[in-house]
């Protein structure tokens, strides 16, 4: 039994204990966001700024953990949709995205061998996010509480209770991390964040009753419900909808990404080649 459990160990070290090193760094680049205000399945023009700070631990040459907190912007209007439906609907948002994900990296190559490696990665996030748009004075709205489809309503209850601003996302993607150094790691990386939300912009379902949103949120949640009326000379103001009529399509929830270039500094007694070989013999040391 000895033998087999000396020749098992003997076997898994190199993928044990060839790489236990820790990288702590920077992401930056770009926030892009999918949902009922894009025509497209992203809409380039409302890309938005995004970074982030990442710590990673290599538990072998192919399998790293890692953890991050990142903050993108997110944005869309209809005004600039092709569709001649979508510019009268004249809806738009912009809203603040705060992220923290735990998750994994599986390393294609061996990047000490090699010095560079494609990889994938996977994993959950938790992150909050609060709509907002301009009113036709500029000033900002927030949009959540305004109810604008009936939620929380109590003549709305199929709609439920007022969507939370903080949910759970599933990080994935791919990249590719280039050994520039023994200690740095350049990299470039794109990730996508499907939710479990549709409301990242307000906007899911139908229209409600202009009377009843009126005498429950106000003047200013019909107002920002429904802005059709503010089209205008490009083509004629319209009227609030009926009630039930289609805002938004429930059909598939939001989604949101985050993709930029990486700078990683690596650390630890696994750095490098001599690293490996190291806690490689410790792993036999009885």
């Amino acid at each position: 039994m000895k033998k087999i459990i000396g020749f098992v160990l003997f076997i898994s070290a190199p993928f044990i204990c060839s790489a236990q090193d820790w990288h702590v760094g920077l992401i930056a680049g770009i926030s892009n966001y999918s949902g009922d205000l894009s025509e497209k399945r992203v809409d380039f023009r409302y890309t938005r700024p995004m970074v982030g700070i990442m710590v990673k631990k290599d538990m072998n040459r192919y399998l790293t953990l890692r953890a991050g907190f990142s903050f993108g912007m997110i944005a869309a209007a209809d005004s600039t949709n092709k569709s001649i439906a979508l510019q009268a609907r004249n809806l738009s948002f912009r809203s603040n995205i705060w992220e923290g994900q735990l998750g994994a990296e599986w390393n294609i190559l061996d990047i000490d061998e090699k010095g560079f490696t494609p990889y994938i990665f996977g994993g959950v996030a938790l992150f909050s996010f609060y709509p907002w748009a301009k009113d036709v004075d500029g000033n900002k709205i927030a949009l959540r509480r305004l109810s604008t489809e009936g939620q929380g309503l109590p003549q709305y209850p199929e709609r439920g209770n007022q969507y939370a601003l903080h949910q759970v996302s599933i990080p994935f993607g791919a990249g590719f991390k280039y050994l520039f150094t023994d200690r740095w790691t350049l990299g470039v990386e794109i990730g996508l964040r499907p939710t479990f939300t549709d409301y990242l912009d307000d906007v899911s379902t139908g229209y409600i009753d202009q009377n009843t949103l009126l005498a429950e949120r106000g003047q200013l949640a019909v107002d920002m419900a429904y802005r059709g009326d503010e089209v205008g000379h490009k083509m004629p103001a319209g009227t609030y909808p009926l009630d039930g009529a289609q805002r938004g399509s429930a059909k598939h929830k939001d989604w949101y990404s985050f993709s930029g270039i990486t700078v990683m500094y690596r650390f630890g007694s696994g750095s490098g080649g001599g690293g490996r070989s190291t806690n490689f013999s410790r792993c036999f040391k009885m």
